[in-house]
């Protein structure tokens, strides 16, 4: 599978080395908001031995049409900032490539543009895109019917510099129906990030938690997504899409 690759910071990067490293898939390109190593390949400045063309190229200097047609690929993976859905949205959705969004923060107008596109595209967002997070994500779901009117608080860590709530933990309160207010961010050193969900019994307390200990299960969240979307029809997907088949035929084994 050829992948497109979108961003090329700290998870941009970690997310390269496991493309690259990944037999079934093959890094195409890169594409960064920076002219630094433009033309050279994400190979090099990973120092990753790989067959994969990797190449570097700047939004800056090279037109997304002329990137798509001239390197095409079977899906885009971005791990950029919030507006470049709109640099390259559409044009993907017109070539039926697949997708698949790690951006933490959509405003209004990115999602809708998501819905736009998904007409004539698989297009997949998530705000943490590691397979372990969205686990948590069903288990506390699980948990909170069997007890609706438990206490819950919800405690998110990340590296010193990361500014705002984090999506993750917003989404955990959006799908456990909790008041953001609930939600107690701490910012040090460099955590990659750490989500913690506590639940408040009479007499006793359940914790659920997700610890990435490297940006790397960034890569391997997205490439489970890619595996997954294959088959899919045009739409715009979440986790709880790709992970509820694995569920359902869990307790469809246990009945029969």
């Amino acid at each position: 599978m050829k992948i497109g690759l979108i961003g090329f910071g700290k998870a941009g990067k970690a997310v390269a080395n496991v493309i690259l490293q990944h037999m079934d898939f093959s890094l195409e390109w890169v594409l960064r908001n920076s002219r630094t190593m433009e033309q050279g390949t994400a190979n090099e400045f990973l120092g990753i031995t790989s067959s994969d063309p990797g190449l570097i190229y700047s939004q800056q200097t090279i037109e997304i049409e002329k990137l798509l047609d001239d390197h095409p690929v079977d899906v885009i993976v971005d791990f950029s900032a919030t507006e470049t859905i709109h640099l390259y949205g559409r044009a993907a959705a017109e070539r039926k490539i697949k997708i698949i969004s790690a951006i933490s923060h959509y405003g209004e107008n990115e999602k809708q543009l998501l819905e736009y596109l998904s007409a004539d595209a698989v297009v997949f967002w998530s705000p943490n895109i590691t397979l372990g997070v969205n686990y948590l994500l069903f288990a506390a779901s699980l948990l909170k019917n069997i007890a609706p009117s438990v206490d819950i608080e919800v405690i998110e860590e990340h590296f010193k510099a990361k500014s705002g709530i984090s999506g993750t933990a917003v989404k955990i309160a959006e799908t456990l129906d909790i008041d953001a207010d609930n939600i107690n961010s701490v910012r040090a050193g460099g955590i990659v990030g750490k989500h913690e969900v506590i639940f408040g019994f009479p007499y006793q307390t359940v914790r659920l938690v997700h610890e990435s200990i490297s940006r790397e299960a960034f890569g391997s969240g997205a490439l489970f997504v890619a595996e997954n979307l294959i088959d899919k029809e045009n739409g715009l997907y979440n986790f709880e899409d790709i992970l509820k088949p694995y569920f359902f035929s869990e307790a469809e084994d246990e009945v029969y």
